[in-house]
């Protein structure tokens, strides 16, 4: 009898060719073009194809390297998947912040980020009162914001000396990072030779402690300015690289500098790509470090803290927020950040709350605890998908990062705006993928919640971009995706009546319901009433229920080959007691307009636009 564990499964079935695929697939269809209908042309600027097949991988070099190894693509680390469960903690009040750090580290929280961004000083005494009780040895350690950074390395050093703590038992970093002033605000704090020095002083400062870092590069703030995925990476490196060029001219070697670096990125919605960038972001890290030949190649290892994004937080449908965040957590851990930190689901609206500090703080929890993705070191290495998607970003934001040394490294670039340009063209499209609905924000611009009113409005957070008077460029401005589609809705609560929309379905049952269906969605994002109805058997008759509702808004749903006859009748019945609008965007269009409509929404329209445009025309 055969040994059936060597038996090789499916031997009946003979092999397939990517050419037998993809005319099956073209056959499949009917004429449509294949790289339009099923080549998706990434933002990024690169196509992706609709599957891979073993032989994709054939050219792609990192796959020789196994987790832990050198330019570590596949992680840092060789035998697990660990990382830090950070929460943010306003460090403002000291003893506040220190009785909400006590209570989140019996919650399952190892690392804490104290935010000091709206005080410019710190005593020991502050600090003192901040870590009252708290172990330092036994969890990972964060000051957010540079102004505390010096007095708090100055606080550590000297905590450790007298409670005779392990130098090498103190992890975490102060977040100083003079680029991301720079890029924020428009010019350094100080004169930028100075500012160089103090990041000199600071690493030097914090020598002996070897996992405590010193100098952040804070690529979230692109993300959050609406950048795409590749600028993202190329910005973060060509900062990175920036830090280590002027450090090194300042004295210090290569091994001190890099151990001392600590990357915060945003993650996004964008599952697979996200799971990719973190990937390319370690092996090209690796690769610049390794250029300047460090002693110990260890120190080329990516330390990254990953946020989830606040690009895509909502207002409205606010819980959302926490299916977003939790993709967001999923891309970032199965990628092998190093800690990470979930945006609270209401972060954009008010402060947050015990109930959304505990889900933000659970999400990671149930990846940990539930989910075991601290288990498998990148469980996503081999997916055709996923080594093409890394090898693509890699290679579009090494491009991009040249280009930015050519032009002098990311202060020159910064100061000649180039890096503004780029983050503004990127996200003026995503803003327009939103309004157009090609990037869906669900409960926003898809499946709104019509009957939802909020009173909130946006938080201005302490740390905001503003350009100061002796800017020596354009800052750049963080955002969020819905703010456009938000303000529109918050004009009509604020409206003396909420706008009436009928929906006139009429004829063919199919195309009716279909049109009905997308036309509530799309005026309901305006937060607009919406009246729907099962049909009618003529026009007359549905103009009748319509002027008898009172409403400002008719919208005729039917199908392409009826409305020639429908929609003029509509308008003629209507004259000037509500607007008429055509569901859809019929061949007929131009002899529709010709008979006076005027009035179209479809797939392709505009959402921001054509709701702003009814919003005019009904005085709000």
């Amino acid at each position: 009898m055969a040994d059936k564990t060597k038996q090789k499964l499916f031997e009946e079935f003979p092999p397939v060719t990517t050419q037998e695929w993809k005319d099956k697939v073209i056959a499949d269809l009917k004429g449509a073009d294949f790289e339009k209908k099923l080549v998706w042309r990434t933002i990024e600027g690169f196509n992706l194809q609709p599957y891979y097949r073993v032989e994709d991988l054939e050219n792609l070099d990192h796959l020789k390297y196994v987790p832990g190894e050198f330019p570590y693509v596949r992680g840092n680390k060789a035998k697990c998947n660990c990382w830090y469960i950070r929460q943010n903690i306003d460090a403002n009040d000291a003893k506040v912040a220190n009785k909400k750090a006590l209570d989140v580290l019996m919650k399952g929280v190892d690392s804490l980020g104290f935010e000091t961004c709206c005080k410019s000083e710190f005593t020991n005494e502050e600090f003192e009162t901040l870590l009252k009780d708290i172990s330092i040895a036994d969890i990972e350690l964060n000051i957010t914001d540079a102004t505390a950074a010096h007095p708090f390395v100055d606080f550590l050093k000297a905590k450790i000396e007298a409670e005779n703590i392990g130098k090498n038992e103190i992890k975490g970093s102060v977040n100083f990072d003079p680029m991301a002033h720079l890029t924020l605000n428009g010019n350094f704090c100080k004169v930028q030779s100075e500012v160089f020095d103090t990041a000199k002083e600071l690493i030097e400062k914090a020598k002996d402690l070897p996992k405590f870092r010193t100098i952040g590069i804070n690529a979230e703030m692109f993300n959050n300015a609406g950048a795409t995925i590749v600028q993202e990476l190329a910005f973060a490196l060509a900062m990175g690289n920036q830090y280590v060029n002027l450090l090194i001219e300042k004295g210090l070697d290569i091994d001190t500098v890099a151990e001392n670096m600590k990357f915060n990125f945003g993650v996004s919605s964008n599952y697979f790509m996200e799971i990719a960038k973190f990937r390319a972001a370690r092996m090209l890290w690796a690769k610049i470090v390794e250029a300047y030949e460090p002693k110990n190649l260890e120190v080329a290892k990516m330390n990254i803290h990953a946020t989830t994004s606040k690009f895509n937080q909502t207002i409205y449908d606010p819980y959302v927020n926490m299916l977003r965040g939790t993709t967001e957590s999923m891309s970032a851990t199965i990628a092998g950040v190093d800690s990470l930190t979930v945006t609270p689901f209401n972060k954009a609206f008010e402060t947050e709350t015990e109930f959304s500090d505990r889900i933000a703080r659970n999400t990671q929890i149930l990846l940990k605890e539930e989910s075991y993705f601290d288990k498998i070191t990148d469980p996503a290495g081999g997916s055709y998908y996923i080594e093409n998607l890394t090898n693509s970003i890699a290679e579009h934001a090494w491009k991009l990062f040249q280009e930015i040394e050519a032009k002098g490294g990311y202060v020159e670039a910064f100061k000649a705006g180039f890096i503004q340009d780029q983050v503004t063209e990127s996200a003026n499209k995503r803003l327009l993928n939103v309004a157009t609905r090609r990037e869906i924000l669900l409960g926003t611009n898809q499946y709104p919640n019509a009957q939802e009113k909020i009173e909130a409005s946006i938080k201005e957070e302490c740390c905001i971009s503003t350009k100061r008077d002796d800017a020596i460029a354009e800052p750049i401005k963080t955002l969020r995706g819905a703010e456009q589609i938000e303000t529109l809705r918050l004009r009509t609560e604020k409206a003396s009546e909420t706008p009436k929309v009928f929906l006139l379905t009429i004829g063919d049952l199919t195309m009716r319901k279909a049109r009905a269906g997308f036309a509530s969605g799309f005026f309901a994002c305006a937060g607009f009433e919406v009246i729907d109805n099962l049909g009618f058997n003529s026009v007359e008759e549905g103009v009748k229920a319509a002027v008898e509702q009172k409403v400002n808004i008719v919208v005729v749903c039917s199908s392409d080959d009826e409305y020639m006859d429908v929609a003029p009748a509509v308008l003629e019945h209507l004259s000037d007691k509500a607007i008429t609008v055509v569901a859809g965007y019929p061949k007929s269009v131009d002899e529709l307009k010709a008979k006076g409509l005027k009035h179209f929404i479809h797939v392709k329209s505009n959402l921001i636009e054509t709701l702003q445009g009814f919003q005019a025309e009904l005085g709000i």
